[in-house]
């Protein structure tokens, strides 16, 4: 029922409840752009509406061009615009290749050091805390010699992410014996839900980050960078601008990782592929 509502957002006259101007939506595409680096395609206009009626419904304005107003004044608001307008789809061990070799990267780190790795696409969790799953299988401890930043735009997944509890369905793919190990069930937590155990949690630090702001609360050495399926949503100038603040970030023999539809041969003076979505710096030597 609230899917159908949001979905139409309709009238009994059949028409919308809200004016969505064709200048509406150019100027929200604008925002989101120079906010977020989000390219909204003139196709999202329905999405756009179905997701924005709601903050219009709770903030009390009449039509679109009155909450573009209320966000040009009220910088409170763009926290909610932006978690209105991202898409966080995601699921454990997605892409699953990625985890086998950067298991096998980790192994054949031959010196004692903290291992460290970026993900910057963390959404409700599942991509970072497979990235602590993997350490700890790679290590064969719970608590392998490794550090996961975990940040995203969205701060209302985060917080979800922070708190670690999946229902059955988030982890229905993963082996039994998997689950129990790194998993558990009880004590505050409804029937059919999981929380992920502290020995992982302590392995992750979660923080907001705009990859569009100047200042990143990331420091390098990193050996790893997570960034999958963002980059699809921003057009090739800022694509290769992050990649290049990527670089000073990433040790020579790291690796960044992609997402299965995106590619990054316009950026071949900074980072070269090895194949399968897994790229490294162009000044490192060999793979």
């Amino acid at each position: 029922m609230a899917a159908a509502a949001a979905a139409s957002a309709l009238s009994a006259s059949g028409e919308r409840e809200f004016e969505l101007t064709q200048a509406d939506f150019e100027r929200i595409r604008k925002l989101i752009y120079d906010h977020a680096g989000i390219v909204l395609s003139p196709a999202k206009q329905d999405m756009v509406y179905s997701r924005l009626a709601r903050r219009l419904r709770a903030c009390g304005d009449r039509s679109f061009a009155q909450y573009i107003v209320r966000l040009e004044r009220d910088r409170t608001e763009w926290e909610t615009f932006v978690n209105s307008l991202t898409t966080n789809l995601t699921s454990f061990f997605r892409e699953a290749h990625h985890f086998d070799i950067l298991a096998e990267r980790m192994r054949r780190v031959a010196e004692r050091r903290t291992l460290r790795i970026w993900c910057n696409a963390a959404s409700t969790g599942e991509e970072p805390y497979s990235l602590a799953i993997t350490a700890c299988e790679a290590f064969n401890t719970l608590s392998p010699p490794v550090q996961i930043i975990a940040s995203d735009i969205d701060t209302s997944v985060l917080a979800h992410a922070e708190r670690g509890v999946y229902r059955e369905d988030r982890v229905a793919r993963m082996a039994p014996e998997m689950l129990r190990r790194y998993f558990e069930q009880g004590a505050g937590l409804a029937a059919g839900e999981h929380r992920v155990r502290p020995e992982l949690k302590r392995l992750l630090s979660f923080r907001r980050i705009n990859l569009l702001d100047p200042v990143w609360s990331v420091q390098g050495p990193l050996d790893a960078i997570f960034c999958r399926n963002v980059m699809i949503y921003f057009d090739k100038t800022t694509q290769y601008g992050i990649l290049k603040r990527f670089v000073p970030l990433l040790r020579k023999d790291g690796a960044l990782f992609a997402g299965h539809s995106e590619s990054f041969m316009h950026a071949g003076d900074l980072f070269r592929s090895t194949g399968r979505t897994v790229y490294q710096r162009t000044d490192a030597n060999g793979s």
